[in-house]
């Protein structure tokens, strides 16, 4: 369903993404997809997948530049080395705009490192109209969550080990501090439960998230 697409950088370097294409066709709304710390896998193009069969054009940047790892030590470095501030700001900016070209609305939908990165998104990406995060959180330094201006949903897992909920709690009294539009869950389950490759999947909070990410991203930019 998918392909391998390049598009510009904002600084005008190229990027490389994962592109999945709606049978509504090129006009259709836009979600840029940011991966786990494991790469541009199977598994992160099978979400693209699914945006596209529910008529979203869907856009994976490869912020590894084509490295996919199983492994966590592995995982753990290849997100140590990576620039949270140029990903935000080139990468998926660059991932944003390519898909604003044609589509009116464009939301940003990330998992783990990229549910951090997505929050990093809504602070500093102004083309994007929402914002989906599914356990992740940058942080405190990196952005004032405050001073989103765009719709915010956050997914968290009450067991989390990697973004405990004395962060989540933090980034909830963040957002109410700064009047953001924000819909935070939580749920009895542990961290990424919506891997269904992953030992912590959780299939029944997995399709309870699937469900209130699917109906947000159909009330802010459909």
């Amino acid at each position: 369903m998918g392909k391998k697409i390049t598009f510009k950088r904002p600084d005008g370097k190229e990027s490389t993404g994962y592109y999945a294409i709606p049978s509504a066709g090129e006009n259709a709304p836009g979600v840029v997809i940011i991966q786990e710390w494991w790469g541009l896998n199977d598994q992160i193009k099978g979400v693209a997948n699914r945006l596209a069969e529910i008529q979203y054009r869907a856009l994976v940047p490869d912020l590894y530049k084509g490295t996919v790892t199983l492994d966590v030590a592995e995982a753990e470095h290849l997100m140590g080395n990576l620039d949270f501030g140029d990903a935000a700001t080139q990468e998926i900016q660059g991932a944003v705009q390519y898909l604003k070209e044609n589509s009116p609305k464009v939301a940003v939908l990330g998992f783990c490192m990229g549910g951090a990165l997505s929050i990093l998104t809504a602070v500093h990406v102004k083309e994007a109209n929402a914002v989906v995060c599914w356990y992740g959180i940058p942080p405190e330094e990196a952005a004032d969550p405050s001073t989103i201006k765009i719709p915010l949903q956050g997914h968290f897992a009450q067991e989390d080990e990697f973004f405990p909920p004395i962060q989540v709690d933090a980034l909830e009294a963040r957002l109410k501090k700064g009047n953001v539009t924000y819909e935070i869950y939580r749920y009895q389950a542990k961290h990424a439960f919506g891997n269904e490759t992953g030992d912590n999947h959780d299939p029944e909070a997995t399709k309870l998230a699937w469900q209130r990410t699917v109906d947000f991203l159909a009330k802010h930019i459909k």
